[in-house]
């Protein structure tokens, strides 16, 4: 089969899961805070994206899963530059799309995909020798979002080690406007979140994958060519570890120049697969069907994850509960012809408004009924399972 026809179905099949995840998802309160009450660039696009397609959930997340489908033909190309085989570079793609961190930024309402865009976006048009175009997308990157100041530190020392004066340069000056217009949070009291780091970064890429991402990036460290794409995710790791251990980092402001590091991960492992005879490469299958079937389990649970409230005591400790039960709530409010209701919880009447149920009216919403009054009462159940209850004044 050809090679573009196998990147095609990668995203044919990514888009199909993609579309299934929003119908699966509310709004949660943050992104409704940035639909009604933001001022950045993400705010912008998604009230664009809903003035067109209407107030729905594939409206507001359709932009991000356009730039994952364009950030995979990105990435294949980029591949392109130093994966020298066709398999290699469908390899490189299909994993990058298996990601789980990846697949949930594409579904989210957040910066971390318009970054995760423009970085791959500038690595392209530099790898390609459009030197003036990709400085042109590092300018336009300062001002979309804070995160950029990562990317500029990388590339400093890019710049410094290959003798790239211009670059060199323009990062610098990039990265102190960075830093005079955003800032760095400094405040706290001096605390270690090492583990907890380590944590996030594995559930991004799923543990196993996450120890071969730092296994990949030492390896090239002392014996294999140094690019572009390994000093970004390699610069964005060392400054993401070093700064948690002393605060809490925001770490989707550093997961975006991490990811983008698949493409190195594919080269080491086959070129170290290659060498050896058929005989000798027993471990290396062993090693790649493991990883590859946490892979999918962990990418199952991004986008089928609602079976787990079973096994949680509380529905809230669920990890994606802050975007369950509101589309389910608004689904019986309207079969009520209930399109304005009151409630006390200010935090899910901005998610309700999102679908069109407005604050006001003579109906009341409680999330108990402490009185035992004669309310009406509504179930959120998910494969039969009680995980919210509410109710409704007649």
């Amino acid at each position: 089969m050809r090679e573009q026809y196998l990147i095609g179905l990668i995203l044919l099949v990514n888009t199909v899961l993609l579309l299934y995840g929003v119908n699966t998802l509310s709004i949660r309160y943050e992104e409704a805070q940035v639909f009604f009450e933001g001022s950045s660039l993400v705010h912008d696009i998604i009230n664009f994206s809903t003035q067109i397609f209407g107030q729905n959930d594939l409206a507001l997340r359709l932009p991000f899963i356009f730039l994952h489908l364009i950030s995979l033909i990105l990435l294949y190309k980029i591949g392109k530059q130093f994966l020298k085989r066709k398999i290699d570079r469908v390899t490189s793609v299909a994993l990058y799309a298996m990601l789980p961190g990846v697949n949930s930024a594409a579904l989210l309402v957040n910066e971390a995909y318009l970054v995760i865009f423009l970085t791959l976006l500038f690595v392209a048009l530099y790898m390609y020798e459009y030197k003036y175009l990709s400085y042109t997308v590092l300018l336009g990157a300062l001002f979309c979002d804070a995160s950029f100041a990562i990317l500029y530190f990388s590339l400093f020392f890019f710049g410094l080690f290959k003798k790239d004066t211009k670059l060199f340069v323009l990062t610098l000056i990039f990265f102190s406007l960075s830093l005079y217009i955003y800032g760095f949070d400094t405040g706290g009291k001096p605390k270690g979140y090492f583990l907890d780091t380590l944590g996030v970064y594995a559930a991004i890429f799923s543990p196993l994958l996450f120890l071969y991402f730092v296994y990949s990036m030492y390896r090239i460290l002392i014996k294999e060519e140094k690019n572009l794409l390994w000093y970004i995710s390699f610069g964005t790791l060392v400054a993401s570890l070093l700064l948690s251990m002393r605060q809490k980092l925001a770490l989707e402001d550093f997961a975006p120049f991490v990811v983008i590091a698949v493409p190195l991960m594919v080269k080491i492992f086959f070129n170290s697969y290659r060498v050896r005879l058929p005989i000798h490469r027993k471990y290396h299958n062993i090693t790649f069907g493991v990883v590859l079937t946490l892979l999918v389990i962990n990418l199952g649970f991004t986008f089928v994850n609602k079976p787990l409230y079973y096994f949680v005591k509380k529905a809230d400790d669920h990890f994606a509960y802050k975007y369950h039960i509101v589309k389910d709530l608004v689904s019986v409010l309207n079969k009520k012809d209930i399109v304005t209701i009151n409630t006390d919880d200010e935090k899910l009447a901005l998610r309700l408004k999102f679908y069109g149920i407005q604050s006001g009216g003579r109906h009341e919403l409680y999330s108990s009924n402490d009185k035992e009054q004669n309310l009406n009462k509504i179930d959120i159940k998910y494969f039969g399972k009680t995980v919210e209850t509410f109710y409704v004044n007649k």
